[in-house]
């Protein structure tokens, strides 16, 4: 099925990183409170998604990052209408362990949460990639951390702000306090996640060069 040691990493890259988008737009709706602070439950998902993005960044490049993100995003918009789908379809009463009104509560995602989600994680995306190959062709294959890091402490500060102020600020559903706060809150919740991430970004990159050096495809040629 596969030809190359390579195509088995970036499909397993892709899987990783395109299940873990689409959950953390799917648990998005919720929000949760770390002492005074309010943030959305999506951000947990996230660090695997900048894990992966660095990992495809650095094996694939940056046209590679930029048709899964836009593969992702269709994804992500067909999975909120298959959920549409499934919110219209009546349950079954008195025989659906799960009612309608539950569904509806878990699910029922509004339109600017979706367009919030989908327009957030395309302009962190590309931001990223933008970044990360700023640093990448000023630095070569030297300073992974720089590219890395530095390219998620810009795009998430995007990122967390336009999601929310979408999906929450805008529609009335918080306060501009609360926007700030959370927005705050979530951003340096992912860049801390993303510091602490960085000796697997490490990792990642030389278990992936080790496994594609030993391929007997580029030993052959």
């Amino acid at each position: 099925m596969f030809k190359t040691r390579k195509e088995i990493v970036f499909v397993i890259l892709a899987g990783i990183f395109i299940t873990n988008a689409v959950v953390a737009e799917l648990i998005g709706g919720k929000l949760i409170q770390i002492g005074p602070f309010v943030m959305s439950i999506g951000i947990l998902p996230w660090p695997i998604v900048f894990l992966t993005t660095d990992l495809i960044n650095e094996y694939f490049g940056e046209k590679g990052v930029k048709k899964l993100s836009f593969i992702t995003a269709c994804l992500i918009a067909y999975a909120f209408l298959i959920l549409f789908m499934a919110i219209v379809i009546p349950a079954a009463k008195g025989i659906s362990p799960v009612n309608d009104e539950q569904f509806q509560a878990v699910f029922g995602q509004s339109m600017w949460i979706i367009v919030g989600s989908i327009i957030a994680f395309m302009v962190s995306q590309l931001i990223d990639v933008s970044v990360f190959w700023f640093f990448r062709n000023r630095t070569g294959h030297k300073k992974i951390w720089l590219r890395t890091t530095g390219s998620t402490v810009i795009s998430q500060l995007f990122d967390s702000f336009i999601v929310l102020g979408i999906a929450f600020w805008l529609p009335g559903k918080i306060d501009l306090k609360t926007f700030i706060s959370s927005g705050l809150v979530g951003y340096t919740f992912k860049l801390s996640i993303a510091i602490v991430l960085t000796p697997a970004i490490y990792l990642g990159h030389h278990l992936i060069k080790k496994y594609l050096d030993e391929d007997p495809a580029n030993k052959s040629s």
